[in-house]
């Protein structure tokens, strides 16, 4: 893959570009004819990623900056609430533009508020984080967090392009790359079992490009049959109903250790992957696939039993559910899924029990 040419996919109304994407932003802005234009980055995006973004601003670009706290612990209402303010108070229009320098917070936060400010301005991502380039910048989910349930708030809300930089890349810790390469494992459990393969025998210290690019496109297929989340799009939910209870328990209880998104996410599909072979026809075989892959990449969280009901709790308030049941996306074997399983609390607690049962 990286060493052939990686065009510009084609999302729901929009380009993401690949080769040399930043001039492309430039041209874009050019052709825009925007009144205004504004920058949204966090403090860690700022000090790193601004830098390689700006001269492809120009020397002479009038442009207003944005700067948020960095960490999921931020998107909320209030700095929504900044942002908007800081939108008036630089005198932004309707014919404004947004471009969201960042990771997934940014990119989430950042499309909320410009597809709610005075009614909907134009916004661009420009993900800077491994995470954002193969999830939150692709498929036209913006939101923010309530009350430790992630994005319960949002809209559906399409930019008018992503621009996609391996250099941003560079200055992320392994950390970091180790979250994102969690949902590139999923895109390949969920519908494609050679991109799994293909992942399994990679460098997973630093993904290539073309590696990227495959998790986009895959991401992207399945957003363009269901832009609004009604079927298929579901299965993007794999991992995600126990996988993000235990990210925002984990927001709430652990401080400035707490979990990163893609190590929560790892958990989930283990317990997910064990759901898929109590309830599900997935071989043991597969499972053992699985938990080996996963287990080598993301270390041990200690999950006691004494919070699996503050973890169930933390469920129920899924967007995803089917009224007060949840609903989770369960692997058929690897490579394929099916949507909609209703799963019990004994169930879902059992999986955890599971998970734990690994260390």
């Amino acid at each position: 893959m990286d060493t052939l040419a990686m065009d510009t996919i084609e999302s729901i109304g929009y380009p993401i570009f690949f080769e040399d994407s930043l001039t492309e932003l430039a041209r874009f802005i050019e052709r825009g004819k925007y009144t205004r234009f504004f920058v949204l980055t966090d403090d860690q995006t700022g000090e790193y990623c601004l830098p390689i973004l700006q001269p492809y601003l120009g020397e002479d670009a009038q442009y207003d900056l944005i700067e948020v706290p960095s960490g999921e612990q931020n998107k909320t209402i209030d700095f929504c609430i900044g942002i908007w303010q800081m939108l008036i108070d630089f005198g932004a229009d309707r014919n404004s533009l947004l471009i969201n320098l960042g990771g997934g917070v940014i990119t989430d936060m950042g499309g909320f508020a410009a597809s709610t400010f005075k009614r909907g301005i134009d916004f661009v991502n420009v993900p800077t984080t491994l995470l954002s380039q193969v999830d939150a910048s692709v498929g036209g989910k913006t939101g923010i967090d309530l009350a430790s349930v992630k994005n319960i708030v949002g809209t559906f809300a399409q930019p008018q392009a992503v621009f996609m930089d391996q250099r941003f890349l560079n200055s992320l810790p392994p950390r970091q790359i180790l979250s994102g390469l969690a949902e590139m494992l999923k895109h390949g459990l969920i519908c494609d079992a050679a991109y799994w393969n293909e992942l399994k025998v990679s460098n997973l210290e630093k993904p290539s490009a073309g590696l990227v690019y495959q998790s986009v496109a895959i991401k992207n297929q399945i957003v363009l049959e269901d832009p609004k989340e009604k079927g298929i799009r579901k299965a993007l939910n794999f991992g995600h109903t126990i996988g993000h209870a235990v990210e925002a328990y984990s927001l709430e209880h652990d401080g400035a250790k707490h979990l990163t998104h893609g190590e929560a996410i790892a958990i989930g599909m283990i317990c997910e992957s064990w759901l898929s072979f109590k309830k599900n026809g997935l071989s043991e075989q597969e499972l053992n696939e699985i938990v080996s892959v996963l287990t080598n990449l993301y270390p041990q969280h200690e999950i006691q039993a004494s919070c699996h009901k503050d973890l169930y709790h933390l469920m129920q308030k899924d967007k995803k559910n089917n009224g007060s049941k949840i609903n989770c996306t369960l692997l058929n074997k690897i490579g394929e899924c099916s949507i909609d399983h209703i799963c019990t609390e004994d169930e879902l607690c059992d999986s955890l029990h599971y998970y734990a049962s690994l260390y």
